[in-house]
């Protein structure tokens, strides 16, 4: 009788992508796989056919040296919780069987060997082996990143692009990002992020054991990101000098960032901010098969020394000083992802709060959370991890303090700036969603400082000031556009049965989102006369030629401080805004009927908004749709000019794709945006 042998091994990959819905990871050398569900492996025999009677099947999975060893049975295993191979006799064949492994949906994630022996009566054996990664799979019930619904699977697992949202709470940006999750090079350099953390590199077999735990991963990742302890994947960088590395602002999605640094042997890339840390986290942990979404909080308190109190500093003529290293940031940006806390008391699963930024240390390490949303909004900073943190970042005062020669002229108190608007994109499409609420209890309108009017122009926003005798509101008339002047208007009303003699004193002053401002590059100063209980509205206009310098991703702080000439009461009330770009303009013909592998095209338009003429690179780049980036050089464009250029593209991925485009504006560095969600039909 011929020796029974195995001849080759069929991994069945499109079946077994199919059903793990991993179809994105095609081009990967080893087949993904999503733990607590099986997957298929055909055997081709050779000698004669197997004969359950007198041969056996066995398979041995390996990650490092954890192994676990399974013979090969013809029932279906129900078990979910550990290792399991099985022949469905409906589609038994001796010659060629068919073997699906499943793994329990507690399994760690990594890349595994496998081995497949078949061993005869007289004691004849034979192998052969193969490879798989496996991911965490929130299709699968058992499993503690399981989600229920399948359009936030689509949205927090599948989806490779996605908006970052910035600005001010006042004037959004929505930034368009690519995630780039299936992109060549990005799984095996998310994988490499496991394998070169300090965890693993100090115990390997504990790691292993431990990558069953969506808790113990993401702390490891958010550690990762950051190259703070470790050979981490982004250097952070914000003093406004990017010679050495790339802006934080020229990136447009993590492959290009991750494949570097898997590239470069693990040297951190330059340069990263908040939300470049937290849209590459936001990569990793969706192909790690972790749900995962971008969260913005503006104006997000860094509270050094955890009173709950951020104080801020004003001239007598309205300046903003740098008095304090304590700071509000316009807005900060980290990761939600979806789990089951086991280690904790029930009602704390669900969303976490994660942030790759290193700002503080947790556990020693340059890492926080993951921080249950519930504990945040129940105030449970008794919680693991890192709860007291985020729970200041959207829960401090501001007290607000106006000097002059040494001595406290004015103070006011806000409660309800900080974290008076946090937002993710909405599932399936392409706006903000805010969520707020899921973080904090939302006090009426009636009770805050901070509220929101409507106008003819859009949402406005007001801050009010007030002393005994004087109420001062700040408005800006509509959201600030590049090209237009800045309007606002300053309501100052009278609140006594006395005249008033008043000394009005407005300051605007650029400002990165993250640090207090530099010198004032407008005031304007003047005296206003109230009779009793008057009201009188000031309407004033900082024209295009003074903030031209300051458009971009930079701010305005901008504050008037009234002076009650008698009384010697001072009064501030202020805003900080961002002045809106211009969007680049993507329109693709028949966009109703684009096919998968059909080559189309698009068109980005843009028109000069400036006082003067404008050059720079336009950059096109599209996960699924374009190979590579396309860069094209821009003459310079007179003010008002306008220009098409047409962008070739043929997509090689079904679904919704993202085709984004940024023009540097090189003598402004500026970068303007633009993009463009498209539908791909499969053939």
């Amino acid at each position: 009788m011929d020796n029974l042998r195995i001849k080759y091994v069929d991994l069945e990959q499109s079946e077994n992508l199919e059903s793990h819905r991993t179809n994105g990871f095609r081009n990967t050398k080893s087949l993904v796989v999503r733990r607590g569900a099986p997957f298929k492996v055909s055997v081709q025999l050779e000698g004669r056919p197997f004969s359950p009677k007198i041969d056996t099947l066995r398979v041995k999975v390996m990650l490092g040296n954890l192994y676990a060893v399974m013979p090969v049975t013809f029932s279906k295993s129900s078990s979910k919780s550990s290792w399991n191979a099985y022949i469905d006799p409906e589609e038994w064949n001796p010659l060629k069987p068919s073997i699906y492994i499943c793994s329990p949906a507690s399994a760690s994630v990594g890349s595994y060997r496998f081995q497949l022996c078949v061993l005869t009566q007289d004691g004849q054996k034979s192998s052969a082996y193969g490879n798989f990664i496996l991911l965490c799979n929130p299709w699968c019930s058992e499993d503690t990143v399981y989600i229920p619904f399948e359009d936030q699977r689509e949205e927090y697992i599948q989806s490779d692009s996605g908006l970052l949202f910035m600005g001010s709470g006042t004037n959004i940006v929505a930034r368009p990002w690519s995630f780039d999750q299936y992109e060549p090079g990005v799984l095996e350099a998310c994988l490499n992020l496991l394998q070169v953390s300090p965890q693993h590199k100090k115990n390997r077999k504990m790691d292993y054991l431990n990558r069953n735990n969506p808790v113990y991963l993401s702390r490891v990742v958010s550690a990762m990101i950051n190259s703070e302890d470790d050979r981490g994947v982004l250097k952070g960088n914000w003093t406004g000098d990017f010679k050495q590395g790339v802006s934080p602002s020229m990136w447009t999605g993590s492959g290009d960032i991750l494949r570097k640094w898997n590239q470069s042997g693990n040297s951190p890339v330059k340069y990263g901010q908040c939300w470049v840390f937290a849209a590459v986290m936001c990569t990793v942990m969706r192909v790690l098969g972790i749900p995962c979404r971008v969260i913005t909080n503006f104006n997000s308190a860094h509270d050094t020394n955890g009173n709950l109190v951020i104080e801020e500093y004003y001239s007598a003529t309205g300046q903003k000083l740098n008095r304090t290293k304590d700071s509000i940031w316009n807005f900060h940006v980290w990761v939600e992802c979806w789990m089951t806390r086991r280690d904790l008391e029930s009602g704390m699963d669900g969303w976490q709060v994660l942030d790759p930024t290193p700002q503080q240390r947790s556990g020693g390490v340059y890492c926080c959370g993951p921080a249950p949303v519930k504990a945040i909004k129940n105030k449970r900073v008794d919680l693991f991890y890192d709860v007291p943190f985020v729970y200041a970042s959207v829960n401090a005062d501001i007290h607000t303090i106006i000097l002059g020669q040494g001595q406290v002229l004015g103070f006011s108190k806000d409660t309800e700036r900080v974290g008076s608007l946090i937002c993710t994109k909405a599932v399936g499409f392409p706006r903000l969603q805010k969520i707020t609420g899921d973080y904090k209890y939302i006090k009426s309108p009636t009770s805050t400082l901070s509220s929101r009017s409507s106008s003819s122009s859009g949402d406005s926003t007001l801050r009010r000031g007030s002393s005994q005798g004087v109420l001062v509101f700040l408005t800006l008339d509509k959201s600030p556009i590049v090209g237009e002047p800045v309007s606002f208007s300053v309501k100052i009303m009278n609140k006594q049965n006395v005249a008033k003699m008043l000394k009005v004193h407005l300051n605007a002053q650029a400002k990165e989102y993250n640090h207090s401002p530099s010198d004032t590059f407008w005031e304007n100063h003047g005296v206003l006369q109230l009779a009793p209980m008057e009201v009188k509205v000031v309407r004033q206009k900082i024209p295009l030629a003074q903030y031209e310098d300051v458009v971009g991703d930079n701010l305005i702080n901008l504050a008037v401080v009234v002076e009650d000439m008698a009384s010697q009461e001072r009064v501030l009330s202020s805003e900080e805004f961002n002045i809106a770009s211009p969007q680049l303009i993507i329109q693709v013909a028949d966009e109703k009927s684009i096919m998968q592998h059909s080559e189309q095209t698009a068109l980005v338009t843009f028109i000069n908004p400036y006082s003067y003429p404008v050059s720079g690179v336009l950059t096109v780049a599209g996960a699924g749709l374009l190979q590579d980036k396309v860069q094209f050089r821009m003459p310079p464009l007179p003010p008002g000019g306008r220009v098409d250029q047409p962008i070739p593209f043929m997509p090689n991925m079904v679904g919704e794709k993202m085709l984004q485009a940024s023009l540097w504006l090189t003598n402004m560095n500026v970068t303007i945006r633009g993009f463009k969600m498209v539908s791909v039909n499969s053939v």
